[in-house]
C-alpha cells in the first residue's frame, strides 16, 4: 500500500479538498482507495456522509491512532491511502509525514500562504519523504502562478506542473458529498484533477489505471469502521 499524506501548517490551503479530490480520482481508476482524517474538525468525514456511494472508503482517526488504522487499511487490501491532516499541529504532521511514502503541500500564490510553507518544509525535511508543492486556487490568468512557483522552487521543492485553477466546482461539488470529476465529469476542474492524479501516480511508480481491481476490499474497511 502506498500513503500520500496532504499537508500544510497553515489553514486555508485546500488540504481536504486536494486530499478528497486525489481519492475520487483514484477510485475511479480502479484503485483500492481509503482517506484517514485526522483534523478533528472531521471536513473529511462529513463530506463522506453526505455521499450517496460508500467509496472511497473516509475514517476519522485521533492522530494517536494512526498507526494502527494504516496497518488496517492495508490488511483489508487497501492500494492506495490519504492522509488529510490539521493545520496547526506538528506533532501528526510529523507522524503523517513519517508514515507516507509521498507528501504533497498544497500552496495557494498569496504571500501569507508562501511564507507559511517554510514551516511545513522544514517538518517534512526531517522525516526524508519526498514531496512536492501544488499552487491551489490560482488566477486562470495571469503571471501570479508563475511568479509563485519560481519563488517556491527556489527552496529547493519540486513544484507539481499541474495547478489547480480557482473553479466554482470544487466548493459546490463537497456541498452535495461530490468532486468536481463527478459534478462536472467534463469540466475543466476534472481535467485538472485527473493530470495531477497522473502526475502523482509517476511519482509512485504506479499505472495511472489499474485495470481489474474491485472495491470489495474498500468495502470491508467500511464495514469494520
Amino acid at each position: 500500500m502506498k500513503t500520500i499524506a496532504v499537508l500544510s501548517q497553515k489553514g486555508g490551503s485546500g488540504k481536504t479538498t486536494l486530499a478528497l479530490h486525489l481519492a475520487v480520482a483514484s477510485v475511479q481508476a480502479k484503485r483500492n482507495t481509503a482517506v484517514i482524517d485526522l483534523d478533528p474538525q472531521a471536513s473529511a468525514a462529513k463530506w463522506a456522509d453526505r455521499r450517496t456511494t460508500e467509496l472511497p472508503v473516509v475514517l476519522s482517526v485521533h492522530a494517536s491512532r494512526l498507526a494502527h488504522e494504516m496497518k488496517r487499511v492495508a490488511e483489508t487490501g487497501g492500494e492506495l491511502l490519504f492522509l488529510d491532516t490539521a493545520p496547526h499541529s506538528d506533532s501528526a504532521a510529523l507522524e503523517a509525514a513519517k508514515a507516507s511514502d509521498l507528501v504533497i503541500i498544497p500552496c495557494r500564490p498569496a504571500i501569507l500562504d508562501m511564507e507559511a510553507i517554510t514551516n511545513t518544509l522544514d517538518l517534512v525535511r526531517t522525516t526524508n519523504t519526498p514531496v512536492f508543492v501544488v499552487l491551489n486556487a490560482v488566477a486562470a490568468q495571469g503571471q501570479e502562478a508563475e511568479e509563485a512557483a519560481e519563488a517556491i522552487a527556489a527552496l529547493n521543492v519540486e513544484v507539481s506542473p499541474v495547478r489547480l485553477v480557482n473553479r466554482v466546482a470544487y466548493a459546490r461539488a463537497l456541498i452535495t458529498g461530490q468532486t468536481a470529476q463527478e459534478f462536472e465529469p467534463d469540466g475543466k476542474a476534472a481535467s485538472d484533477i485527473e493530470r495531477l492524479h497522473s502526475f502523482i501516480c509517476a511519482h509512485l511508480n504506479k499505472p495511472t489505471h489499474k485495470k481489474g481491481a474491485t472495491p470489495h476490499a474498500q468495502q470491508q474497511v467500511r464495514k469494520r469502521a
